[in-house]
C-alpha cells in the first residue's frame, strides 16, 4: 500500500474525525481524483508540441492522457470546433496517491521561490486548483528532451462539503499553503 495512503487511513482520518466531530468514518472527506490539465493552445499551427505534451504528461502521471478537442470556433485564437488544443489524464486509487506524494515530496520544493500555494484557489464544494508554470519541476522530465516548456492545471478533486474541510484534509496530505 501506498505510504500517503497508509497515513490517510492511520492517521489524518482520525485527526480530521476530532476535528470537524464527524459520526461516522463516511463522513471524512477524501481524495477522489486528481485531474492533471495540460493546454496546448499552439497545437493549432503545429501538431508535433501536442505529441511533446503528450508524452510529457504521460511521463508526469504514468497513465496515458486524453487529447482534448475544442468545443467550438473561436476566430480571435484561430481555434476550430473539434480541433485538438490540449491533453488531461485523470488518476485515481494507487495511481493517485502516487502521483500526490511525488508532487508533495518531490514537484513542489523544486519551484523556484517557491512559498506555498495559495489557500484562495478552492471552488466552494470542496474542489481545489493548482497551477503549476513548468513541467520541468517533475524528475521524469529530462530538460534536454524538453520541446517547449508548458504549465499545467492540477484539480484536487475530494468529497468534502466545504472549503475549510477540504483545506484540512489537503493540508494534512501535505499540500503545504502559503500562511
Amino acid at each position: 500500500m501506498n505510504r500517503l495512503k497508509e497515513r490517510y487511513l492511520n492517521e489524518i482520518v482520525p485527526s480530521l474525525i476530532k476535528k470537524h466531530n464527524y459520526n461516522t468514518i463516511m463522513e471524512v472527506p477524501k481524495l477522489e481524483k486528481i485531474v492533471i490539465n495540460m493546454g496546448v493552445g499552439d497545437a493549432t499551427g503545429n501538431s508535433k508540441l501536442l505529441d511533446a505534451a503528450v508524452k510529457d504528461l504521460e511521463l508526469i502521471s504514468g497513465q496515458k492522457p486524453v487529447i482534448t478537442k475544442a468545443r467550438k470556433s473561436i476566430a480571435g485564437f484561430k481555434v476550430r470546433e473539434g480541433q485538438s488544443i490540449g491533453c488531461k489524464v485523470t488518476l485515481r486509487g494507487e495511481n493517485m496517491y502516487n502521483f500526490m506524494d511525488k508532487l508533495v515530496s518531490i514537484g513542489l520544493p523544486r519551484v523556484r521561490d517557491f512559498r506555498g500555494v495559495s489557500p484562495k484557489a478552492f471552488d466552494g464544494r470542496g474542489n481545489y486548483t493548482l497551477g503549476i508554470k513548468e513541467q520541468l519541476i517533475f524528475s521524469e522530465i529530462e530538460y534536454d528532451n524538453v520541446v517547449k516548456v508548458r504549465g499545467m492545471d492540477i484539480v484536487f478533486v475530494t468529497t468534502a462539503k466545504t472549503n475549510e474541510e477540504a483545506y484540512d484534509l489537503l493540508s494534512e496530505l501535505g499540500i503545504p499553503f502559503r500562511k
